[in-house]
C-alpha cells in the first residue's frame, strides 16, 4: 500500500539540546520545518543579555508527507519521535491554521510567548484589534490577573502571550 503524498505539519521530539541542529541539519536539507524561537533578555548579576530561546524544548514542526516522515525518523538520531494523537494512536497531524497563527504570534508579539501543555478552561473567542498582533484570533483567558491570548494547538498545548484587554474585542 502507497503511503500518502500530502505533506502535514507533525510536531517531531527531538534530543535534549539539539533543537537548532535539527532545524539547521532539515534547512541544508531542504526540508519545510518550523523551530519557534524568540528572542529574550536574560539577567545575570553582573549584565543583561539578548538570547535566542526555544519556545517548546525537545520539539521542531515539519511539514512531511507520511513516507518522508518515517524516513526522517530513520535518517536523523537526534528526532526521536512524533507526537501521537491519542484518539487514533497515529502521529497528531497539526493543522495550517493553528501554525499560520503559533507563527504570526511569535513574528509580532512583543512580549514573551509562553507555552503551556496543561489543560485550560476555554475562555471568550477574540480577536486582537490594535498593536502588533493585530488580527490574531484566539481565546482570552486570564493568568495570575494577566489578560491573556492563548492558542490552542490541538494534541500540543496552548501558545499564550499577555496583552491588555482593550486590544482584544470579542468574535
Amino acid at each position: 500500500m502507497e503511503a500518502k503524498k500530502e505533506a502535514h505539519w507533525y510536531a517531531f521530539y527531538v534530543r535534549m539540546h539539539h533543537e537548532k541542529k535539527t532545524a539547521e541539519k532539515l534547512g541544508m536539507s531542504g526540508i519545510t520545518h518550523f523551530l519557534p524561537i524568540q528572542e529574550v533578555v536574560r539577567q545575570w548579576s553582573d549584565r543583561k543579555k539578548k538570547i535566542q530561546q526555544v519556545v517548546i524544548p525537545m520539539l521542531i514542526f515539519i511539514r512531511t508527507d507520511e513516507k518522508q516522515r518515517v524516513e526522517l525518523l530513520q535518517r536523523m538520531p537526534s528526532l526521536t519521535g512524533c507526537l501521537i494523537d491519542p484518539s487514533t494512536r497515529r502521529p497528531a497531524i497539526i493543522r495550517d491554521e493553528e501554525m499560520d497563527r503559533f507563527r504570526f504570534m511569535l513574528d509580532y508579539s512583543e512580549d514573551t510567548v509562553h507555552f503551556q501543555s496543561e489543560p485550560l478552561a476555554p475562555g471568550e473567542t477574540v480577536e486582537v484589534i490594535k498593536g502588533p498582533l493585530q488580527g490574531l484570533q484566539g481565546e482570552l483567558v486570564e493568568l495570575g490577573g494577566h489578560s491573556q491570548v492563548m492558542l490552542r494547538i490541538d494534541h500540543l498545548g496552548y501558545a499564550m502571550v499577555e496583552i491588555p484587554v482593550g486590544y482584544v474585542k470579542r468574535l
